[in-house]
């Protein structure tokens, strides 16, 4: 090959390089094109509004339902305190972490000395302006406001309360509101899902989401001199805080099966838990109070505990779940029915319960002289009895929300509402009128206001029946109390 050949094809090889290595350039020049283009997507902003009514929503996810339907039926109750009338000076006094749940702007937990408001929330249960709600979101309240969802504001009056349930049932002056269906909360089942409605921290209307924790809970929150509260919470992780106090649980399909009444917390504010009073017992409760003023509290009459491993053991038993029997007061409706001292309760009407506070939950729904059948078992045998439910007082009547009642020749009944405030004092029983036996004799006049029976306060004709029902051995009483214009007396009585 010749120097001249040698030139053409090295000018050629060059050439052809040049046209490969510009062609390469060009295709890796337009993929790095299209994977910049690819990653530049449209921005949008946040506020961006996304049409969700094509979304598929899985079966018993969809919260959507429930809450257009219950939220125009919680309101959001205001009420109005004078000084130090607080939280009342009555018996059913939360511990501090709990009234917090109450949610008073105030700082009501502390005694004031001066006007102040409380917050908290409701649910309209009929068209016609009946309201549950807690006891302690109105409890010594002088004023109770009601802002309904859409704005319109009511005066409330106070139909009835049962601290030892923390309900209580308002009226407004309205028709054709919205409400929300009573469900029944013993088909809950825990893990199903739920939304708690209501007020928190003034934000209203605020609907959040959980499931059911566990049911039949007792956490020693209500107080009441004679024994008599019942709880059976139904628990929560549905996130509720100050001010949701008296609003509503409900199921997925709008049903109430729950009034909100206290949470778990070492601040005062939600930390994971939240228990509600059941519906079914809400309906029995608020029936009562709309119908008689009072709540018709029905008894077995017995001194109850767990059972648990330890109790198992210590008492030979043979089960290590139930509700046994201390103690059978005597004539009451478990006396008459035959159950003993020892005795593992293990289900009423057929329902079967596990600990005492289903025990009390499953009796409460009765009212007195209700028949309800009791499957125990004893000494290894099951047995079912039929037990007549007494009253507070050892009877089957019915309880006037004014009682009058005639004890060994003196008529009593209840202090009025102005006649407890005109008096300073918290309740008593006043003795109408004298025909004869130990209240004459013992020289007491028609006007006299019990207060106390050996130093136990006396705040109603109950207590004063069930004081001297206690007492049947003879020996004498020290009776307390006052006249009408304040003057204060003390007797002594045999009985």
């Amino acid at each position: 090959m010749n120097n001249r050949q040698f030139f053409i094809r090295m000018v050629f090889a060059s050439m052809l390089g040049g046209i490969v290595a510009l062609g390469g350039y060009q295709m890796i020049k337009e993929d790095q094109v299209r994977v910049i283009q690819a990653d530049n997507q449209p921005v949008r902003f946040s506020n961006y509004e996304l049409d969700s009514s094509a979304m598929i929503v899985p079966e018993g996810l969809n919260f959507v339902y429930a809450a257009k339907a219950v939220t125009p039926g919680v309101v959001h109750i205001r009420s109005t305190f004078e000084g130090s009338s607080r939280m009342g000076q009555g018996t059913n006094q939360f511990d501090e972490y709990f009234r917090q749940f109450f949610g008073d702007p105030q700082g009501g937990s502390q005694p004031q000395q001066r006007q102040s408001m409380g917050s908290g929330s409701g649910v309209i249960i009929s068209q016609n302006g009946y309201i549950a709600t807690n006891n302690h979101v109105i409890e010594s309240a002088t004023e109770i406001e009601v802002l309904l969802n859409d704005n319109r504001t009511y005066k409330a009056e106070i139909v009835g309360t049962d601290p030892t349930t923390d309900l209580a049932l308002l009226k407004i002056d309205a028709s054709g509101l919205p409400f929300i269906k009573v469900g029944n909360s013993d088909q809950v089942q825990i893990g199903e899902w739920v939304l708690a409605v209501g007020n928190p921290f003034e934000f209203r209307s605020t609907v959040t989401a959980g499931i059911i924790s566990a049911k039949g809970r007792n956490i020693n929150i209500l107080r009441n001199r004679n024994n008599l509260q019942i709880e059976s919470f139904l628990q929560t992780d549905a996130a509720v805080n100050p001010g949701n106090s008296g609003g509503a649980l409900v199921n997925l399909r709008g049903e109430l099966v729950g009034i909100n009444t206290a949470i778990a917390t070492p601040t005062g504010t939600y930390a994971g838990y939240s228990f509600a009073v059941p519906s079914n017992l809400v309906d029995k409760v608020l029936a009562d109070l709309k119908e008689f003023g009072v709540v018709q509290r029905a008894l077995l009459g017995i001194n109850i505990r767990d059972v648990n491993a330890q109790l198992a053991e210590d008492e030979d038993l043979n089960v290590l779940e139930g509700v046994y029997v201390i103690n059978v007061n005597p004539n009451s409706g478990a006396d008459d029915a035959g159950i003993e001292n020892g005795d593992v309760i293990i289900a009423v009407q057929g329902e079967k319960v596990t600990k005492t506070s289903e025990l009390q939950e499953k009796v409460a729904l009765n009212r007195p002289g209700d028949k309800v059948k009791v499957t125990l078992i004893r000494n290894g045998k099951e047995k079912t009895v039929t037990a007549t439910l007494k009253n507070t007082l050892g009877t089957t009547t019915t309880i006037a929300s004014s009682n009058n009642m005639t004890i060994q020749g003196g008529t009593f009944a209840d202090l009025s509402k102005d006649e407890k405030a005109e008096l300073k004092i918290e309740g008593g029983a006043k003795l109408l009128k004298v025909e004869g036996g130990k209240w004459r004799e013992a020289g007491i006049k028609a006007g006299f206001i019990v207060t106390a029976i050996d130093k136990r306060p006396i705040l109603s004709v109950e207590d004063l029946s069930r004081a001297l029902t206690r007492t049947n051995d003879g020996s004498g009483l020290l009776i307390e109390g006052l006249y009408e214009g304040g003057e204060k007396a003390y007797y002594g009585i045999g009985w």
